[in-house]
């Protein structure tokens, strides 16, 4: 085995193990494993950056600018009203319809986008029909990942590939040139269309890129496969946890006590939120002085008298007790009403993929200083977190239930990427036009691209243009609405690909495959086993950009076609449901109250059935 062989597979093993761990972000992941690649000799600087001026980063960028606008338009909430007209009292309906709708907006749409816009309106449907949000959000989420199959804008990890597949296209089309290729069809010209006409004379098993809609039919497929699963049996091994209040859902109440301040405690005159018992990580969620009780802002000060409600250990409490000046008062008994005002709500935050909390601590973030909100329980993975709230290193998925006013928290998610899971603030008519103009926009792109009348480079990023020309959104909401770990992933993991041919490393792990099974079938179903294992670790894209220079070069030591191994291993990079690291799954966790093994019991059946479709539709479609 050579030395660039070695090197190439331990770098392979140390990125999964970075992935599979978050230890640290996945772009940065990336940009250390290009660094690596350089630095050892394995890529030129130009071949380990060359997957950032390809057309794959175009046009994923330009469809994120263009669904930025249809979201900040509220679009999608139309639909989401709709959805709420049609389900009646019917949840089978309810279930059938959501997922249907959803699946198709992903074939178009980020599925992460999706979901998040599908979370609040589905919740509300659930309390209203009484049932519990888990036996919904669950399926919503695997609907907006099997909507990513139907078209090659579904998924970055579908133009990701078509990209692989035009780039081998174009050098197999040099190399015939080049090795003698004639003007077949007679317009004077050696091109395209003459190396298609050779190709197809001569029953060869070519590379090309992948048309708008080509995968289509098979993801339509899948999609509806998969949603009949969850209809039938999905749905009998989901989760069936109690919608709860939300002091029970986040269980607060066992750290709320009442506390009286008592004449001559040094806390007589203190602001609220810079007091020492704000210091000590006590929070004051209302304040009872003399008959009246509020919830505390920013400018609010204690005074003699006082009854504060306060959040934290009894046992800290305790000890601060004669040092404050206080009287404690037995736990009580909280409800919603207690920490609500006709000025102040509570409301539940997410913490999105894209939110700048992430990796952050409350107190690192000065949160309650910076918006005026009380924190007062932060949700995770299926347990409360009450105590010590301002130390707790954030995480996308993270529920927050806060405390302030309706003008604080639209702030709050306007500020910091957050998703309001009852939102329920009305677009103006402006902002909704605008919104029309971007999506019509998109139709037209769609429309010339699927017809073949411009490059999809060309197509999506005019609609970009002129949708940020026309002000549906900012040049300042562009830059925060593009998701650029993606566009480093994707751009960093198509030189790795690049390196695992380089070095012959996708040559040697395909001669080991090939040792093991001649069986294209049999080859082919591995390779899908792999992929869907793979993106447990990694994200999908980057899973895809791994396996398939080793699938592209065993096809070819098999005599198949590439080709179809190539969108076998596209397809399978988005048909695993087994764990919730998948950005759209980690959104749904929270607000579903969903643990990791209730993603195996749900999602294990329907990976294996979207696997075996992805094995028997490949081949029948685009041949072996």
């Amino acid at each position: 085995m050579d030395l660039e062989i070695v090197i190439v597979l331990g770098l392979l093993v140390v990125a999964v193990g970075l992935f599979a761990t978050r230890a640290l972000p996945v772009d940065l992941v990336t940009i250390f494993l290009l660094l690596a690649l350089v630095l050892t000799g394995i890529l030129n600087p130009a071949e380990a950056f060359a997957g950032f001026s390809s057309q794959i980063i175009i046009i994923l960028g330009s469809i994120f600018v263009i669904n930025g606008a249809l979201l900040e338009g509220r679009v999608i909430d139309l639909v989401s009203a709709w959805l709420l007209r049609i389900a009646g009292g019917s949840v089978n309906k309810l279930q059938l319809t959501t997922m249907s709708v959803v699946g198709g907006l992903s074939g178009f749409m980020n599925n992460t986008a999706v979901t998040s816009l599908f979370i609040g309106p589905t919740m509300s449907i659930a309390r209203k029909l009484e049932i519990s949000p888990s036996k919904l959000l669950m399926p919503v989420c695997f609907a907006s990942i099997l909507g990513g199959t139907c078209t090659l804008i579904g998924t970055s990890t579908n133009v990701a590939v078509s990209g692989e597949l035009a780039k081998q296209y174009q050098i197999d089309l040099a190399k015939w040139e080049a090795n003698g290729g004639t003007d077949l069809n007679g317009d004077g010209t050696i091109d395209s269309a003459d190396y298609l006409q050779y190709a197809e004379a001569n029953n060869l098993k070519i590379y090309k890129p992948l048309g708008l809609f080509e995968i289509t039919p098979v993801g339509l497929l899948i999609m509806g496969v998969g949603i009949a699963y969850l209809m039938f049996f999905g749905r009998r091994l989901l989760p069936n946890y109690p919608d709860e209040s939300l002091a029970e859902g986040f269980n607060i109440r066992e750290y709320h006590s009442e506390i009286v301040v008592m004449p001559g405690s040094r806390l007589i005159g203190q602001r609220v939120f810079e007091s020492s018992l704000a210091e000590m990580e006590f929070r004051i969620v209302k304040v009872l002085r003399k008959k009246r009780s509020f919830v505390p802002n920013t400018r609010s000060v204690i005074e003699e008298g006082d009854v504060l409600l306060v959040s934290g250990s009894m046992e800290d409490l305790m000890a601060v007790k004669d040092a404050s000046g206080i009287e404690i008062h037995a736990e009580t008994k909280l409800e919603d009403e207690t920490l609500q005002t006709d000025d102040v709500k509570i409301a539940e935050l997410l913490i999105t993929p894209k939110s700048t909390l992430i990796r952050r601590t409350l107190k690192e973030d000065n949160f309650r200083q910076r918006f005026g909100l009380a924190v007062l329980a932060i949700y995770r993975h299926g347990q409360s977190l009450g105590r010590k709230l301002g130390f707790i290193r954030l995480r996308a998925g993270d529920m927050l239930l806060v405390q302030g006013s309706e003008e604080r928290l639209l702030s709050l998610e306007h500020g910091t990427n957050l998703l309001r899971l009852d939102a329920t603030e009305a677009p103006s008519a402006d902002r909704r036009q605008k919104g029309f103009r971007a999506l019509a926009f998109f139709a037209v792109a769609v429309i010339a691209g699927g017809l073949g009348m411009a490059p999809l480079p060309i197509c999506f990023l005019s609609a970009a243009a002129l949708t940020v020309a026309t002000r549906c959104i900012t040049m300042q909401k562009v830059y925060e609405v593009i998701d650029w770990r993606v566009l480093i992933v994707i751009g960093g993991m198509t030189a790795f690909g690049s390196a695992m041919r380089e070095s012959g490393t996708a040559e040697w792990l395909a001669g080991g495959i090939q040792s093991i099974s001649e069986n294209p079938r049999t080859v082919l179903a591995g390779f899908i086993l792999l992929t869907m294992l793979l993106t447990q670790a990694m994200s999908n894209a980057a899973a895809a950009l791994v396996v398939l220079p080793v699938a592209m070069q065993t096809a070819g030591t098999l005599d198949v076609s590439g080709q179809t191994f190539a969108i076998a291993v596209m397809l399978g990079a988005s048909s695993s449901f087994i764990a919730p690291f998948e950005p759209a799954c980690i959104l749904v966790s929270g607000p579903g109250k969903y643990r990791f093994t209730d993603y195996l019991k749900a999602g294990l059946g329907l990976t294996l059935i979207m696997g075996f479709l992805v094995w028997l539709m490949v081949p029948l479609v685009w041949g072996l």
